[in-house]
């Protein structure tokens, strides 16, 4: 993107609003095509939310480019080899194994979110400049209603930012949304994740293990310097009320329902006053762009995270942004627009492909009814007996592409019909490349029938 002529009317060529993964990851794909990018935050410090911490190998070449990658290196992140699904008592039920996407990093990433923020802010490029404690109020319009910038709050203070972009990446209760006339309806799931931080290490020490139990999910995978993150699926009242004791009692029962958990059960009872309690959504905005503006991240879709695909399709929205607007004179509004609509048209059925893969995935894993537990089980066993599906969920989960699952896969998972087209599948050797990565790999090259 070229921008032209310096301009004293705009103070920035694009404003992006909310310094998350999403709106980082903006500044750093956008900074890198020369852009003057200026990115503010309401706060001044970032939060600490034990959330958001895999990376999935989709994810990988993005940081990479950006120098983000040796930063998380540098820290120590941990590499996961495996997502795997178990029963309570420690049994596999089905393997995601990313080694047999090929590539250079066929591997999952974990480190905590704020370092992971942390070692993306450390790569911003020189045309990019972190503003924090403005609190945005207004969208600014021009004689066309174009939006052209925003006013804010600074230190108490009325300012006027203008930009010939704005990227919304304020998160799910996206202040600009509202004012950009997009209306969305987060819906709550009907549970939500206790989140618990564990010195120690785990037996597995390169997985992320998730247990489909009678009371739903129990995740665990391992963090850097001896930590392990511990996720339980417990009821929106579950907990209501409950003293040391209580908690005491509630975390013998959870290691009684699950087995599994019994070589850190010692860790949990030492550390249940340390906990986050998570309330679990999913939306999708039905529109992702007005004249000036654009949506990003959590601002214009929400997922369950189960499936680990918050930070990582953030990553890649930034990236398809990028790429839309790296041909375009920034100082052409109409040209500007134009990239945006063709940008929303790339992500709209990519958003929604997401959505389905992840909301199958929570009601398979999630579901504390007989019914729900025996049909979940009977998908994750049908899809281990397939290398073709295995593979194929793999590559979704993976963050390379997207193959949606066939009628005729959900009759392989069921077991209702053999996989004949496994006897002569192969993996395609290049699919653990993005597209774009230099690679003859496509966006969509998982799986081919």
């Amino acid at each position: 993107m070229t921008t032209g002529q310096p301009d004293t009317a705009f103070d920035t060529d694009v404003l992006i609003c909310g310094s998350g993964v999403a709106g980082t990851a903006a500044a750093c794909a956008l900074g890198q095509l020369g852009l003057r990018v200026t990115l503010v935050d309401k706060r001044q410090t970032q939060p600490s939310l034990w959330k958001g911490e895999v990376l999935q190998p989709g994810s990988l070449d993005s940081l990479h480019t950006w120098g983000s990658l040796g930063h998380l290196e540098a820290r120590r992140a941990v590499r996961l080899s495996r997502l795997v699904a178990r029963t309570a008592d420690g049994e596999e039920l089905m393997a995601m194994d990313f080694a047999t996407l090929g590539g250079e990093r066929p591997w999952m990433l974990a480190h905590g979110y704020s370092t992971i923020l942390e070692c993306m802010a450390a790569s911003l490029g020189p045309t990019v400049r972190l503003r924090r404690g403005v609190l945005v109020k207004e969208l600014a319009t021009d004689g066309g209603g174009r939006v052209s910038g925003v006013r804010a709050m600074v230190d108490g203070a009325a300012v006027d930012i203008r930009a010939r972009l704005v990227v919304a990446a304020d998160g799910m209760s996206s202040r600009l949304r509202g004012l950009a006339g997009i209306d969305a309806e987060p819906v709550a799931y009907d549970h939500r994740l206790l989140s618990f931080e564990l010195p120690g290490t785990l037996p597995v020490d390169d997985e992320v293990s998730a247990h489909v139990t009678d009371r739903g999910l129990v995740m665990l995978y391992p963090l850097p310097d001896a930590r392990i993150r511990v996720y339980v699926q417990v009821g929106a009242d579950e907990l209501r009320g409950a003293g040391p004791a209580g908690l005491r009692r509630w975390c013998a029962g959870l290691v009684d329902q699950v087995p599994a958990l019994r070589p850190i059960a010692g860790l949990l009872q030492a550390h249940l006053e340390h906990r986050q309690l998570m309330p679990v959504w999913h939306y999708r905005a039905p529109a992702l762009v007005r004249p000036g503006i654009v949506l990003l991240g959590e601002a214009a879709h929400v997922v369950h995270p189960l499936a680990a695909q918050g930070m990582n399709t953030s990553i890649d929205e930034a990236e398809g942004l990028a790429a839309r607007l790296a041909d375009v004179d920034v100082t052409d509004g109409a040209a500007v627009d134009r990239a945006l609509r063709g940008y929303e048209d790339d992500r709209m059925s990519r958003i929604e492909a997401v959505h389905a893969m992840s909301h199958n995935a929570a009601r398979m894993m999630t579901s504390t009814s007989r019914g729900g537990r025996i049909m979940g089980r009977r998908l994750m066993r049908g899809t281990a007996r397939s290398r073709r599906l295995s593979y194929l969920v793999t590559y979704n989960m993976s963050g390379l592409g997207m193959r949606p699952l066939t009628r005729f896969d959900r009759l392989v998972q069921l077991g209702v019909v053999p996989d004949l087209r496994a006897r002569s599948f192969t993996p395609p050797r290049s699919a653990g490349h993005r597209a774009g990565s230099g690679t003859p790999a496509g966006r969509d090259n998982g799986q081919r029938d």
